[in-house]
């Protein structure tokens, strides 16, 4: 199928931004390889000032269809070309359009032949956000097997088997992965152990990862519960009546500390990021 890519230019005019975009077809990734380049010496307005233009980083986000994934879209579309990564093209639609920057990158991340075709495509990347994720909460008498293997399978296999085959992309940038990890990424509580068994391994992966690659910067996101649709299923599964969204956090609290972290200059390496719902 063929798709649109925008590749989008920052251009710097005294102290205000214009942005200067060009269109491609067929692959979502020729604008990172065609993308022709534009040199203005000068715009006129009252005064004469000179401009400088840079390429737009590229910024590929999993499970970005909705919830906390579309907010990380929102908090990085003004100062990224992004790749909005999830399983059904249609329901990546309606953000890809909304954000001027933003493609759909259809893959189920579970196929790992599929994932390895649609990383070819990525000669260089500048942020990796592992966003996508499962959860199924139970006792270990009551988890099946087939619950740990999913779990397993979204939560880490899928982060795993992604992230190395983009390293190749992610070493020419010297890019950024981001890890939406969780609390029970850091503590276990009855009725979460294939939940917290995932990311407690999602944890040791960016660990070895930031180990291994000092070319890249490696961040973990320890967000406590969040208002989401999958907080809702949670929340119902674990017998309770009401549903307050007060009570987590929000997704767009989230999605900056995500931007804050990416955003950090370069001189340092944000390692772990841990947030909580305030008490109320």
């Amino acid at each position: 199928m063929a798709l649109r890519a925008t590749r989008t230019t920052l251009a710097w005019v005294g102290r205000n931004r214009i942005k200067v975009g060009f269109r491609f077809s067929n692959n979502p990734l020729d604008a990172l390889r065609s993308c022709r380049h534009v040199e203005v010496a000068h715009i006129q307005r009252d005064d004469s000032a000179a401009t400088s233009l840079a390429p737009m980083p590229v910024a590929l986000i999993t499970g970005a269809s909705r919830g906390l994934g579309a907010a990380i879209a929102q908090e990085l579309e003004s100062t990224h070309s992004l790749l909005l990564g999830g399983r059904d093209a249609e329901a990546l639609t309606p953000l890809a359009d909304h954000l001027p920057n933003a493609q759909p990158w259809t893959v189920d991340l579970t196929d790992h032949d599929a994932v390895e075709r649609a990383a070819r495509q990525i000669e260089e990347l500048d942020v990796l956000v592992h966003n996508a994720g499962f959860a199924r909460i139970g006792s270990i008498e009551d988890t099946s097997l087939d619950t740990w293997r999913t779990t397993m399978e979204v939560n880490l296999f899928a982060v795993v088997h992604l992230t190395r085959v983009l390293l190749p992309a992610l070493r020419r940038a010297g890019g950024h992965v981001v890890l939406i990890n969780s609390g029970a990424g850091l503590r276990v509580n009855p009725g979460w152990s294939a939940y917290a068994a995932s990311k407690f391994a999602l944890r040791a992966f960016s660990d070895a990862l930031r180990a291994e690659e000092p070319s890249l910067r490696v961040t973990s996101i320890h967000p406590g519960r969040i208002d989401t649709d999958m907080q809702r299923a949670i929340i119902s599964a674990e017998g309770k009546d009401e549903y307050n969204p007060d009570d987590f956090l929000k997704t767009s609290t989230v999605a900056l500390a995500v931007g804050n972290a990416i955003r950090t200059p370069r001189d340092a390496h944000p390692t772990e990021v841990m947030l909580r719902p305030a008490t109320r």
